[in-house]
């Protein structure tokens, strides 16, 4: 039997999406929410796969420390990074595609969820980046 549970982040982060056509292309910034949809098979005594206070600590404190109040630009945006570069201070991540919201679930299911659930017993199965209240992108581990 396979258990999932869901813990919601939020986070404000900056980009630019390079290619887009349209105002995107300019600097500007989003009020995130990152719904990370754990999976895993084995309960502790108490119940759980993983307690959502150990959940939102791992996930939250990985955003934290790279994402909230940074700027995310494609490693190939080399303009963009120049230019934040020389505001200090700064807060720059340098993904290796375009921080569009499906990259960035993307990034986060494949990269982030990984690292930050060893050892626990659980697998990220979905992370779902809503954009905003009304546009969300969804990555999950399975077709």
């Amino acid at each position: 039997m396979a258990l999932t549970i869901m813990r919601r982040i939020r986070f404000c982060a900056g980009h630019r999406l390079r290619m887009h056509g349209g105002r995107c292309e300019n600097f500007h910034g989003h009020n995130y929410v990152a719904d990370f949809y754990v999976t895993g098979e084995e309960q502790d005594a108490v119940g759980r796969l993983i307690d959502f206070s150990d959940l939102k600590a791992r996930c939250k404190g990985w955003l934290d420390e790279h994402w909230d109040h940074a700027f995310l630009l494609w490693d190939q945006d080399e303009n963009g990074i120049a230019a934040l570069r020389q505001v200090e201070p700064h807060r720059l991540f340098v993904m290796p595609y375009n921080p569009t919201a499906e990259n960035m679930a993307r990034y986060l299911l494949e990269e982030v969820c990984p690292k930050i659930l060893e050892g626990t017993g659980a697998r990220a199965s979905k992370v779902v980046i809503w954009e905003t209240d009304e546009s969300f992108a969804e990555v999950s581990a399975e077709p």
